[in-house]
């Protein structure tokens, strides 16, 4: 490691430890002398100049917090003597240049997509079978049990076969010490099975608990968000079952869908319980139907399809004090790199881009963003407040613990993933991406709530930054799990697939990860990658209620 700390922005008055650091330590920087008063857990900030209380501090070069005491200069920051603040923000006539990247090396690169009637390329060719309601869960439950394994899209069976020599061991006598010590069977059984229609990635259940007894307002966005998925580019046909009587009527999802593919081809149906009558009915006549549209989908094949077609979605999970010195700035320079090439990203979690606002304002490239990105984010600010949970209550226990101690601090790390180019469109959930460059998206910071919607609004890969280590994928996307420190790398490799703890180490640049997940990408959207997430059938998928969610 060639350095112990790093001042992130030259305004900045706190230094980050990017190893423990011992209390009396002299740290040198620039010709500079601080001796540390406190033990400095690596991630952790420290102060380089002295702070009185209600003085600013100030990291990636905006205001991240107030001083809540009398701070000497190399004292550790605390959630008890720092408070979150963040810098008010305004619609101007400033707009920031961009500086684009140098993009020779992918200019005439390539991805091997499932190309649409309408235009748009597939990372993957998925069927759908979608509830309207929640009422149907049980309904696709059952058709997913009739179809996965048959056709071979199970899960692998390791864990039964724990389960079964436990079973035996119980049949021969075994007591509760015995079976808690007992070395049962554990192997990673990665092998393909073999698949019936060996085009079609997979049948994905988008079972959710949403469709009636709720606003009608949250009934639409529902329609809307699985209108999204329905005509995703990773997305071959679907099936969908209503009961007939929800909020979440078809026909609006048949308006949803014509808003965002007015020339919808796709083999899609539509089966309604209380029109056809007994469930064995139903059930009988999904499973044909589903069986009839696999037949279609598998007929669809890879072909070259240029980077511009490509739609990256841009998340954090899991932060740590790291996060936005590495595995964010490093995705953001991806960003960079596929915007110069004409594709397009997506920066959403809004809740943490509190303290940033001005940035991202100034980067609009139209006023009226500009003017709705402000809107959503007073908007979303003031809710939460009434709620009595603002976006200062933001950071996890998680993060607190690894350094992100204010929501401004988590916030001004979170930003990096957005890069530096210009914000082309500013989008409301679940609005769909319609133009290539920058686009922001209003979600919450929720993991799994942000990730849903970023492919909702057409995401056919995701980039996943995380610090302590989350699962977290996608039924139909891709989400490439990317670490921001090596240990948590080597420790939790088997859900993450990048480590960019290289950066910390001082071993790889930003630009250089930012190249390498690039590489990635590419590889990843050609099918010739199958990440963690995909291997381990992580299927999360939770639609957003318009209520508070941080």
């Amino acid at each position: 490691m060639k350095h112990r700390v790093l001042k992130v922005h030259p305004n900045d008055n706190v230094m980050v430890a990017l190893t423990d650091l011992a209390k009396g330590d002299v740290i040198i920087d620039e010709g500079e002398a601080y001796i540390l008063q406190d033990i400095i857990p690596a991630k952790h900030k420290f102060s380089i100049s002295r702070l009185e209380t209600g003085g600013q501090v100030i990291m990636y070069g905006v205001l991240v917090g107030t001083a809540q005491a009398e701070l000497p200069v190399g004292s550790l920051l605390t959630t008890s003597n720092i408070k979150h603040a963040a810098k008010d923000f305004h619609v101007t006539d400033e707009k920031l240049s961009w500086n684009k990247p140098d993009v020779s090396a992918w200019q005439h690169r390539t991805f091997n997509g499932f190309r649409r009637s309408d235009g748009q390329v597939g990372t993957a060719n998925y069927w759908l079978v979608i509830p309207m309601v929640f009422c149907e869960n049980r309904n696709l439950e059952v058709i997913q049990e009739a179809l996965l394994n048959n056709l071979g899209y199970g899960r692998n069976e390791t864990y039964q076969a724990q389960a079964k020599e436990l079973m035996a061991l119980y049949q021969q006598g075994a007591g509760v010490a015995d079976i808690l010590n007992a070395q049962v069977t554990h192997r990673e059984d990665r092998e393909k099975k073999h698949q019936l229609f060996p085009n079609v990635d997979g049948i994905k259940f988008l079972t959710h608990t949403g469709g009636c007894g709720g606003t009608r307002q949250d009934s639409e966005t529902l329609c809307g968000l699985l209108a999204g998925y329905i005509t995703h580019p990773n997305v071959a046909g679907a099936t969908v079952l209503s009961l007939g009587c929800q909020n979440a009527q078809v026909s609006i999802l048949q308006e949803e869908i014509l808003k965002r593919s007015p020339a919808f081809d796709k083999p899609l149906y539509v089966l309604d319980q209380q029109h056809i009558g007994t469930e064995a009915d139903v059930l009988s006549l999904a499973i044909k139907q589903t069986f009839a549209g696999l037949m279609q989908a598998n007929a669809h094949e890879r072909t070259p399809a240029p980077l511009s077609k490509l739609c990256i979605g841009l998340e954090c999970g899991g932060s740590d004090g790291f996060s936005g010195l590495s595995a964010n700035p490093a995705i953001g320079y991806t960003s960079d790199l596929l915007v110069a090439l004409g594709g397009s990203v997506i920066l959403a979690e809004f809740p943490e881009l509190c303290g940033v606002e001005q940035n991202l304002v100034n980067r609009c490239q139209d006023e009226h963003d500009a003017r709705r990105f402000a809107s959503l984010m007073g908007t979303y600010s003031s809710r939460a407040t009434a709620a009595g949970s603002g976006f200062d209550m933001n950071p996890s226990p998680g993060n607190i613990k690894d350094g992100l101690i204010t929501d401004a601090i988590k916030s001004a790390g979170a930003a990096k993933k957005g890069g530096t180019s210009p914000v082309v469109a500013v989008l409301d959930y679940p609005e769909k991406v319609t133009k290539p460059g920058l686009n922001l998206l209003c979600t919450p910071g929720n993991d799994v709530e942000s990730t849903t919607a970023e492919v909702g609004s057409g995401a056919n890969v995701v980039l996943f930054t995380t610090g302590l280590g989350t699962p977290t994928g996608n039924p139909i996307a891709p989400v490439v799990k990317i670490s921001t420190n090596t240990k948590l790398y080597n420790k939790m490799n088997d859900i993450i697939d990048i480590d960019t703890g290289t950066i910390i180490e001082g071993t790889e640049t930003i630009e250089e990860a930012g190249q390498r997940i690039l590489n990635y990408v590419i590889d990843v959207a050609s099918g010739h990658i199958q990440v963690k997430a995909v291997q381990h059938i992580q299927d999360d998928f939770i639609p957003w209620k318009r209520g508070i969610s941080l």
